[in-house]
């Protein structure tokens, strides 16, 4: 293969590794524990916070509600990692053999 093949390909991968991250940033995923749902788009930003009021009544309320926000903010994250590893991982590959 020739220089500018190589250069050629590395061009369209680089295009195609762009558009796949366009696309994971403008997808929203969303993940729920207990009370509370959270939607996040795959640049991690938080879209929006759902909490079902009627579980708040007490101070011990609002603990349980801090845990519920942790469970589904880290799953949610998961779900952005996961997905973008899936789609960038053919490039992860078709560089192992450049380098």
């Amino acid at each position: 293969m020739n220089m500018q093949n190589l250069m050629a390909q590395a061009q369209r991968m680089q295009r195609d590794i762009q558009k796949k991250q366009e696309e994971i940033n403008k997808t929203e995923y969303e993940a729920s524990s207990g009370a509370v749902n959270i939607k996040i788009n795959g640049k991690k930003e938080i879209i929006s916070i759902k909490i079902d009021k009627s579980i708040i009544n007490d101070a011990d309320d609002i603990e349980a509600l801090e845990d519920m926000l942790k469970i589904a903010f880290n799953e949610v994250i998961n779900k952005v990692n996961k997905d973008t590893e899936s789609k960038m991982e053919v490039y992860a590959k078709g560089l192992n053999g450049l380098f």
